[in-house]
């Protein structure tokens, strides 16, 4: 039986990860838990559950989880904060984290788990992209395994095993194309938050929908592959498939390609990381290629989908650009979210922090300057939002 520590365990990942322990109950048992702000939600899984720590973020509402679960005998400890989640990332004898948590909030949770020797299912993405630089050392010092529990590099991961040192040429990332893949261009400038939150085929949190449909998410997972499977950027590529049935491919060096298929479930990713390198047999539903029916991919429109080559702008430039193109990203579509901006102000806010970055970018930088550009980024795009504001723009 494998001991796992969840992050994030109310949202998307966090429940379906979840869903995998409770179906499988002789091999999973969960040490702790993290949540946000639901604590409805975050009391139902500490019942279910029974971990022996777990910490909500949302100080204020830390009363009213005590009282949710007064009863729950033995009763875990209880801690609040950023503080506490870290804590809870580095407790006990766990021996995986699955870091659910949405955006670079999960960095320095990770980074605790790292140091106290658990291996991590990431499914936070934002921790390679901001992160990177400082997370890779960590992970060989301490030697503990950083296995994706996300769809696509997932998929790369699998396509690899058996797969002989240098015998990867390039790699294909798909990309459903998000809600506006069949918008022309032209009318992106009057679409609502409503119209982004509806995506063709996966039922993700808000953050992570919005993101597909500017190709934002596309372009991060660039920069985590950068770090995942040490290719350069040259070497990876994009490509819409409307059907999300193939969730990436790898081209070898003798131009064999390999793809790794199944039904839109991010439950087979995150089962893949917590049970590698075993394979657990499920009651899922087996992938029918006629039922499956036509498999299509065209090229990523750049002129629809900007953030994907500040994106690749921002990995090629190295140091701490990532972290300001993600966390510029980060407030940038939470501005969105709350009807701030437009649209199509998401990119031109990230680019123009990216380029007032340059001249202050970090080439090898230290975590505090990863955390730093962090929160210069989210100050400038909120800066840069008040001109919007002043100009008439949103």
């Amino acid at each position: 039986m494998k001991t796992l520590t969840l992050l994030g365990s109310t949202g998307s990942i966090g429940t379906q990860t979840l869903d995998i322990v409770t179906h499988h109950p002789e091999q999973f048992r969960v040490i702790g838990l993290t949540a946000g702000s639901n604590v409805a939600l975050f009391a139902q899984q500490v019942r279910q559950f029974r971990p022996e720590i777990v910490a909500l973020r949302d100080t204020n509402q830390l009363a009213d989880l005590k009282a949710a679960i007064a009863d729950v005998d033995p009763q875990p400890i209880i801690l609040g904060g950023e503080a506490g989640i870290v804590e809870v990332a580095r407790y006990g004898d766990a021996e995986s984290v699955v870091t659910g948590i949405v955006g670079c909030a999960g960095l320095l949770p990770t980074i605790a788990a790292i140091e106290a020797g658990k291996d991590i299912a990431l499914a936070n993405k934002e921790t390679l992209i901001a992160g990177g630089p400082v997370v890779l050392p960590l992970v060989q010092k301490h030697g503990v395994k950083l296995l994706p529990a996300d769809s696509e590099h997932s998929a790369i991961f699998q396509c690899l095993q058996g797969v002989p040192e240098q015998g990867l040429r390039r790699i294909w990332l798909t990309a459903s194309g998000g809600a506006f893949r069949d918008l022309p261009v032209e009318k992106l400038a009057t679409v609502t938050v409503a119209d982004a939150l509806k995506h063709p085929n996966w039922s993700m949190g808000r953050k992570i929908t919005i993101d597909s449909a500017t190709l934002m998410n596309k372009g991060l997972e660039v920069i985590e592959a950068h770090f995942l499977f040490g290719l350069d950027y040259d070497q990876i590529e994009i490509i819409i498939h409307p059907q999300s049935i193939i969730h990436s491919l790898i081209e070898l060096q003798d131009t064999s390609v390999l793809a790794q298929l199944g039904w839109p479930d991010m439950r087979l990713p995150l089962l893949y990381a917590l049970s590698y390198p075993d394979r657990i047999a499920t009651n899922w539903e087996p992938l029918n290629l006629v039922k499956a029916g036509d498999l299509t991919f065209r090229e990523p429109d750049h002129d629809k989908y900007p953030c994907m080559q500040l994106a690749y702008a921002a990995g090629r430039a190295g140091g701490s650009m990532p972290a300001v193109l993600n966390a510029a990203n980060e407030q940038a579509v939470a501005l969105f979210l709350e009807e701030k901006i437009r649209f199509l102000d998401i990119p031109r806010l990230i680019e123009q922090t990216c380029d007032r970055h340059q001249v202050d970018n970090r080439a090898d930088p230290s975590l505090d300057d990863i955390l730093a550009a962090d929160q210069w980024a989210r100050q400038a795009v909120a800066e840069a939002t008040q001109t919007l504001s002043l100009a008439g723009t949103c």
